[in-house]
C-alpha cells in the first residue's frame, strides 16, 4: 500500500497516510471551495484501503470545518464504520483546542455517529 501525503493550503487540511503504521492524518482547516471534490479521491482511496487493512488508526486535528467538509468526514466515518463491522480495528483520536469550544462540539457530534473507539482529547498547546 502507498502512502498518501496531500499538503495543507489555507482552506484544505493535510492529509497523509502512512502505510508502515496504517495511521491516517488530517491536520489543518476544512473549507475547500468544493469540499465534494477535494475529499472525493480520499473517499475512494480509503474505501479500497479498508479492505486489505487489519486495523486503522486515524488522528484528526481540524480546527474549523464548513458543513459540506462535515458531510464529507461524515462519509469517511461511514465507511471505517461498515470496516469496523466487518473486523477491522478501528481507532480514531480527535484533537481540539481547549479555546476552540466549536471544534469539541464538532468531535463530539462525529463520536455518536461511530460504535468503534473515538477518543478526543485536548491539544497541547
Amino acid at each position: 500500500m502507498q502512502p498518501v501525503d496531500i499538503p495543507a493550503t489555507s482552506s484544505s487540511p493535510l492529509i497523509r497516510f502512512e502505510p508502515s503504521t496504517a495511521t491516517l492524518l488530517m491536520v489543518g482547516e476544512s473549507y475547500p471551495e468544493n469540499s465534494f471534490e477535494f475529499y472525493e479521491p480520499i473517499l475512494v482511496w480509503l474505501k479500497e484501503a479498508l479492505t486489505s487493512l487489519d486495523a486503522l488508526r486515524v488522528e484528526i486535528s481540524i480546527s474549523y470545518m464548513n458543513s459540506s467538509s462535515t458531510k464529507c468526514v461524515l462519509d469517511l466515518l461511514d465507511l471505517m464504520e461498515e470496516a469496523f463491522g466487518r473486523g477491522v480495528i478501528v481507532s480514531v483520536l480527535w484533537r481540539y483546542s481547549p479555546e476552540n469550544p466549536r471544534a469539541l462540539d464538532l468531535a463530539e457530534e462525529f463520536q455518536e455517529e461511530v460504535t468503534f473507539d473515538f477518543s478526543i482529547v485536548p491539544s497541547e498547546a
